[in-house]
Formats: C-alpha cells, sequence, structure tokens
C-alpha cells in the first residue's frame, strides 16, 4: 500500500518485520484487531532476513556507508493537551559490524580445455560437478559405467609407467569448468543466503508454533539428514538414532550397547543423576564408563554443550535432542526451504490475510504519550501524518538506552558464511543437509557449530554448498574462523599438504539475549583446483560480520 494512502486510526502499529514483530502482528490480526506493520527496510525480516547473492553483495555495500543524519523536525503542532513527544532512535545497524567479504577463485569465467569431452564424476576426489545450466549438469553426470572403467584403467596405466600423458591423453581426460565470481553473480539469484544462522528443533517452542497457528502451511521445510563432528583432523558421521547406532562402523558392538543402554537412561531423571548436580556432565560420562569416542559424541554433538556444562544441563539437552528424534526424520532439525527469511514472511503473510497493512520503506518517527498513564496514543510516520493507535510495538533496536526500563548485556557471535563447491563429507547422495560440531581446535579456541546446506534447500545454486560457521566472540569474525577455514577447506591460504583428508570430502554479532542475535559474518567463496590426491572442498567466496 502506498503511504499516502494510510488509514490514520488502527489499534496496533508495529515498527519491523523481524520474528518476533511478525508473530505478534499475525496474533493481533488474528484476533480481529486493525494492524499497521511498517518497516524503516526495503525487505522483509530484519536480522532474519535471506539475500540473493546479488542483494547481498548491496547490503554490503550500503551497510558500510555512513548513515546520514538526519535533522529532527518540530512535531509539536501534531500535539494534543496532556501529551508528550519520544523520538525514535534513527539507526539500527549496529547489531552487525565488521563485514568483509573475500573471494578465492578467479574473477572471469575460464574457458574448458575440452567442451566436447564428457565430465566424469568426481568421486572422493571432486565430489559433484558444477555447470552453466543444470540442464546441461545432468546431461554430463550421467555416464556408463564402462567409460568410466576405460578411464580408470587408462589412468593407472599411465602412472604405473611413471610417465606424462601425452596431449592427446589429456584431451580426452575429464576437464572441469571452475566456478568463478562471476558466474556466481550471474546465477546469484538461485542463493538464499541467510544473516542468521538456525535449525528448527523438530519439538522445538516454534515448530509448535508453526503447527497451533496453522502458519506451516505457508512454508516447507527439509529435515537436516546427517550430525557430524570434526575429530582428530576427519569429519565423522555421529550416530544418533537406534538405526544408525547398529549401523554405525565408527563404534565397536561393547561401544554400541553402552551407547543404547545410556541413551535409555537418560530419558528419565533417576537418584544417580541428581547425585552429580553442579558438577560437570563430561565427569558424569566418564563415570559412567563410557570410552572418549562416546564421550565425544555425546558431549559435543547430542548434548552440545562443553566439558564445564553442569550435569542436570547436560542431560536435559540429551533428553530434548532425543525426544526430538523420530518425528521428521532419523535428526532432530528441522530447516525451512528458501531459507531463515522464510518463517517471519509466513506470520506476515498471515497477518495480511486478516486484514494486515504492510507498508516498506516507511517508518515511525516520535511516538505521541499521554504524560499521566505513559501510555501511547499516536505515532506520527515518516511522513509527518499522524497515526492513532491504541498499542504500538518496536524492535529493540529502535529504542534509546536511556527509554529501556532494564538494559540487557549484550553476548558477541562470530559468523562465516562460506560458499563451496562440495561438500564436507561426500556421500552417494547430493541431497545432505548436515550439521556440524567442531569442538576447539586448540585452548582458548572457542566451539564452532557448522551448517552445510544442499541445492535441495534452495539456497544456493547447484554444484555448490551453502556453509554457515557460528560460535561466541573472542576477537573478530576473521580472527575467529580464518584458522578453521583454511584447515578444513581449501583456499589461497591453506597448505598444500597437511591436515587434508584422503578419500573424504569433507559473521562477529552482538546478540541481545532477550530479543535480537547480532553477529560479525565473513562470506567466502571457494574454487576449483587441479587434480588432487586428497580432498577438501574449495571455499569460493567469504562473508565475516560481527553481530551484537
Amino acid at each position: 500500500m502506498a503511504a499516502e494512502d494510510l488509514p490514520s486510526e488502527f489499534d496496533v502499529v508495529i515498527l519491523g518485520t523481524g520474528l518476533a514483530e511478525s508473530v505478534i502482528a499475525a496474533a493481533f490480526s488474528r484476533v480481529g484487531q486493525r494492524v499497521l506493520h511498517i518497516d524503516r527496510r526495503s525487505y522483509y525480516a530484519a536480522n532474519w532476513a535471506s539475500f540473493t547473492f546479488n542483494s547481498l553483495l548491496t547490503w554490503i555495500q550500503q551497510h558500510h556507508e555512513e548513515p546520514q543524519p538526519e535533522e529532527l523536525q518540530d512535531w509539536s503542532s501534531l500535539l494534543e493537551e496532556g501529551e508528550e513527544l519520544i523520538y525514535l532512535s534513527n539507526s539500527d545497524s549496529a547489531s552487525i559490524r565488521n563485514v568483509q567479504v573475500f573471494c578465492f577463485t578467479s574473477e572471469e569465467d575460464e574457458e574448458e580445455r575440452a567442451p566436447d569431452a564428457k565430465e566424469e564424476d568426481r568421486g572422493a576426489a571432486y565430489g559433484d560437478a558444477v555447470e552453466g545450466t543444470s540442464e546441461s549438469r545432468s546431461a554430463e553426470t550421467n555416464h556408463k559405467p564402462e567409460e568410466k572403467e576405460e578411464e580408470d584403467e587408462e589412468e593407472q596405466a599411465s602412472q604405473t609407467e611413471g610417465e606424462e600423458p601425452s596431449a592427446a591423453q589429456s584431451q580426452s581426460e575429464p576437464t572441469r569448468k571452475k566456478i568463478s565470481y562471476a558466474q556466481l553473480v550471474k546465477e546469484g539469484r538461485r542463493f538464499n543466503i541467510d544473516l542468521v544462522s538456525k535449525l528448527l528443533y523438530s519439538r522445538g517452542s516454534l515448530v509448535d508454533l508453526l503447527i497451533k497457528s496453522n502458519v506451516s502451511r505457508y512454508a516447507e521445510f527439509k529435515n537436516v539428514t546427517r550430525i557430524l563432528t570434526y575429530r582428530h583432523g576427519n569429519v565423522e558421521q555421529v550416530p544418533c538414532s537406534r538405526a544408525d547406532v547398529f549401523a554405525s562402523r565408527q563404534l565397536t558392538v561393547i561401544e554400541k550397547r553402552k551407547l543404547m543402554r545410556f541413551l535409555t537412561s537418560c530419558v528419565e531423571e533417576t537418584d544417580e543423576q541428581r547425585a552429580y548436580k553442579a558438577r560437570p556432565y563430561l565427569e558424569f560420562l566418564y563415570d559412567q564408563q563410557l570410552g572418549e569416542n562416546l564421550q565425544h559424541f555425546l558431549l559435543h554433538s547430542i548434548a552440545m554443550a562443553t566439558e564445564d556444562t553442569p550435569t542436570e544441563e547436560g542431560l536435559a539437552s540429551t533428553r530434548h535432542f532425543l525426544r526430538c528424534l523420530g518425528r521428521y526424520g532419523n535428526t532432530p532439525f528441522l530447516f525451512p526451504v528458501y531459507g531463515l527469511g522464510e518463517i517471519p514472511q509466513c506470520f506476515c503473510r498471515m497477518c495480511a490475510v486478516f486484514g494486515g497493512i504492510y507498508c516498506l520503506r516507511h517508518s515511525v518517527n516520535c511516538l505521541l504519550v499521554e504524560k499521566e498513564t505513559n501510555r501511547c496514543k499516536a505515532v506520527i510516520d515518516s511522513r509527518g501524518q499522524r497515526i492513532s493507535c491504541r498499542h504500538f510495538v518496536v524492535e529493540d533496536g529502535f529504542v534509546g538506552v536511556h527509554r529501556k526500563k532494564q538494559a540487557t548485556p549484550p553476548r558477541f557471535l562470530s559468523r562465516a558464511i562460506l560458499i563451496t563447491d562440495s561438500s564436507i563429507l561426500p556421500s552417494s547422495s547430493d541431497q545432505q543437509v548436515s550439521m556440524v560440531t567442531i569442538p576447539p581446535i586448540a585452548a582458548g579456541c572457542p566451539t564452532v557449530r557448522m551448517v552445510e546446506l544442499s541445492p535441495s534447500t534452495m539456497t544456493c545454486m547447484a554444484g555448490t554448498y551453502l556453509v554457515h560457521l557460528t560460535c561466541q566472540s573472542i576477537g573478530s569474525a576473521f580472527e575467529d574462523l580464518s584458522s578453521l577455514v583454511t584447515t578444513m577447506f581449501r583456499t589461497t591460504e591453506s597448505p598444500e599438504q597437511g591436515n587434508l583428508h584422503t578419500h573424504k570430502g569433507w559473521r562477529q554479532r552482538r546478540v541481545r539475549l532477550s530479543s535480537g542475535v547480532s553477529t560479525s559474518t565473513w562470506l567466502t567463496a571457494q574454487g576449483w583446483t587441479s587434480k588432487v590426491t586428497t580432498f577438501r572442498p574449495m571455499c569460493l567466496c567469504a562473508l565475516a560480520p560481527t553481530e551484537v
């Protein structure tokens, strides 16, 4: 709706389209209240937003620009008797800061050495190939087994003779078109990159709200298919369901029995567990005579705790993890197709269905408050229109500190968003959605949570993966996460040898606990390398912001 057409009276005026504000808007509209929902931005979802690759670059450019100070206008002529004028903050950009972008791939498209040659599967060394179009990719990756066997025999013969392949042989070898920065920009609309990285517990409060409110009909979700962990330089799958435990090749028969016995005993609280109250959860696991493997899986990947976490908290997290298993799949987590930005928009859609009015690029400059009761009577929008309302809801960032009854101390998160050319743990399926726990790689380092999204989530182009890294901030996002990125992924700064996985693939934001999250983000992109014998995914592009 155009701003000139706004009615002059509403029951509720809401500024900001973040998740909390969108849920409130849908609730008010559902019970018949007249709702005006506006946002200063040109997009929905605030810090929960999802951007295409090109839109994200534009957002970063705007984020780096110095905000122009706005002159406070005198709206005293709109005051009525007994009213007080309260101005709102003009800037809400402090929650995300220190955004840096790195590109590790070529700027321009590179020509293929043999355009007419068919490409073979990457297998253990390469993963899935990336092509300009999905049609050509599907056509080129469907090869006959006989052709692949012949190519493998030729390769083995040349290696045993110790001779370099001839020119004719090199032309017949499969060649791969590198993913360039230009291609990422060209296919940018295929990306949906979240500013925040979150997974939903299948029996969590948000999923229950989506179901009870019937907002879930507006969105689609994918089950996280794998829980992984990084241990001893390798990425391993964590057996968390009964089927995973008995199918695991990492655990011995005795370890499988111990794990199943422990998980069964965790369902209900016992006197033995109460005896460990306020003692470390790791100590409790050790006293249960669980081996190092099981202690690692239970502490870092199932309870998602630290070595200092109290036993009661660790057990509560383990029970919640187990309760969420099996509702929608073999893992407890869900992820919305097209990204997290869909969730606030779904609540906005419900609000609009029941009569809510939306206006982006529009704002509220000040409030008109009754002096005696301190209740909001009206707002003045960015066009100087007085809009009467009984309730006013606003994002935390738009209210000055001196106006808050209780200031919530912020905590800081460091984040990195990577675009890679293959999965960190390649498998026969390219539809994997993985959650990875990376324990501290050195003393004083934080635990890092990784979410790897495949093209099946509609968040990245075919042949690439979108990786989100999050940890508690110690320094900047680059300082906290760069060493991990160069260790687990191939970049221009990665060592040629060392910490490579044989036959396996493998922003700082300030968070206000009461309302929002802020991080610092680091966006990276990875490119292809020539033929290798050990494999790590290549990082094509990286974004590193700091959020509050």
